[in-house]
């Protein structure tokens, strides 16, 4: 499905993953900002991928906490990098270009390469 198609916000998008072009995991989308107002269309604008992100969806006191221990960077993905949308996002650019491979490329050495079974 493609960025402009009707989609349901919560159930379709939240949470799914993002590929970037070269099959890269880049993290999930955290929360989505909206062009439009009342009364009108609205529209994607970007998807959003970090901890910064949850600033309006928890309390207080747990945001803090998660901006302690996992920081407060957010990066945005504008909906023309979006080439689908499906079981994951799929990109059209590389995760850098975008600013999503920061926590990805610090982690990755405590990921096992091989299946942990």
């Amino acid at each position: 499905m493609k960025p402009d198609a009707q989609i349901k916000l919560v159930s379709q998008l939240l949470d799914l993953p993002l590929v970037d072009k070269d099959d890269r995991w880049c993290g999930v989308v955290d929360d989505i900002e909206l062009e439009g107002s009342a009364g009108r269309q609205m529209r994607i604008k970007a998807l959003l991928v970090g901890p910064g992100a949850y600033r309006g969806r928890l309390p207080a006191w747990l945001f803090a906490f998660v901006c302690r221990v996992a920081g407060d960077r957010v990066a945005k993905v504008p909906v023309a990098r979006i080439e689908k949308i499906a079981a994951v996002v799929h990109l059209d650019c590389a995760a850098e270009k975008l600013g999503l491979h920061v926590t990805e490329d610090r982690v990755r050495p405590w990921i096992p390469h091989r299946g942990a079974l």
